[in-house]
């Protein structure tokens, strides 16, 4: 099955603003708070996408994104492709307004985002981490069924992830910048949007761990790249293995640059979450944080996205706990 796809075009904010109105009674609105470091530390707020009620930022785009289906599309059911967190947002979304789901999922998945994603009644398809990144460029897999919603290259899915860039400028209006991770690059693209639309000034970032860093690679050589010495760790929802095409035009008008950041940094970040605002994080989450304090991007207000927090405790534990 090929489809014909739209051509990549900009996210307007009245789409934002019309997805902000459809998903308010299924996410939650989080707190942006800030990391009190003391004197010689920029000034870093969290946004805290960790307390949504799948512990991740993924379920403002799935809302949008399910709140848009045609009757038909509601009856035959959604199937969607994940690492952990699209799916539960696809899944849980998809549970609130009575539709099937089904996920074909990356099978190295913690097992915390399996048992979630099943305990929201969505069918699972276990494949190879390559496996996954197939079926996304061609948009099909046998045996999952129903309309595909693209976990990052959808207009209505990077609209939902817009909403969080009104919350941020609403709640800090003097932002100087806002980091995000990238995977796909839909969670940048949609704050990206938003931003840059009522506060052009404000630099967007985005982050990379060292070990998956695609586009990074991209926007120092200017053109989509592939990541050849990509590696799993336990950064599982941020970093692949190369930038789709696509997305790397999604994402140059909205975002100036992407940054790296160690594994060890993404570790201290998440402890230090831990110790000062008793906040959870996964890797990906902790990314912006490393990246705030350790690349120099100024003295702030720079908001750093916590995108989730969807680890399990023990693994979590024993990261921070390794870190000197």
């Amino acid at each position: 099955m090929s489809t014909t796809l739209e051509p990549v075009r900009p996210i307007e904010l009245a789409e934002i603003r019309a997805a902000r109105e459809r998903i308010a009674n299924t996410i939650v609105r989080t707190p942006l708070v800030r990391l009190e470091l003391g004197a010689g530390f920029p000034d870093i707020r969290l946004k805290l996408e960790n307390l949504q009620p799948i512990n991740a930022y993924k379920l403002r785009g799935a809302a949008n994104a399910i709140a848009l289906l045609s009757e038909d599309e509601r009856k035959e059911g959604v199937w969607t492709i994940s690492a952990g967190n699209a799916g539960q947002g696809v899944a849980y979304a998809a549970r609130a307004a009575g539709v099937p789901c089904t996920v074909v999922v990356v099978e190295t998945a913690p097992q915390s985002k399996l048992e979630r994603m099943k305990a929201l009644g969505a069918k699972l398809i276990p494949v190879p981490y390559e496996t996954a990144w197939k079926a996304l460029d061609e948009r099909s897999f046998p045996g999952a069924d129903g309309t595909f919603i693209h976990p990052f290259d959808d207009d209505d899915f990077i609209a939902g992830h817009g909403t969080m860039g009104l919350e941020i400028l609403e709640d800090a209006p003097d932002t100087a910048a806002v980091i995000a991770s990238i995977g796909g690059g839909g969670l940048i693209t949609g704050v990206g949007s938003a931003i840059k639309a009522l506060k052009p000034q404000v630099k967007i970032f985005g982050v990379e761990p060292e070990t998956a860093a695609p586009a990074a690679l991209s926007f120092e050589k200017g053109s989509p790249q592939a990541f050849t010495n990509w590696k799993a760790s336990f950064v599982d929802g941020a970093g692949g293995q190369s930038l789709f095409p696509r997305m790397w035009e999604r994402m140059k008008p909205v975002v100036d640059s992407c940054l790296v950041v160690t594994l060890e940094e993404t570790k201290n970040a998440m402890r230090l979450m831990a110790e000062k605002a008793r906040v959870i994080s996964e890797g990906a989450g902790a990314l912006p944080l490393a990246a705030a304090l350790n690349r120099g991007v100024g003295r702030g207000p720079i908001v750093a996205i916590v995108s989730g927090g969807n680890i399990d405790l023990n693994k979590f534990s024993e990261l921070i706990s390794q870190s000197d």
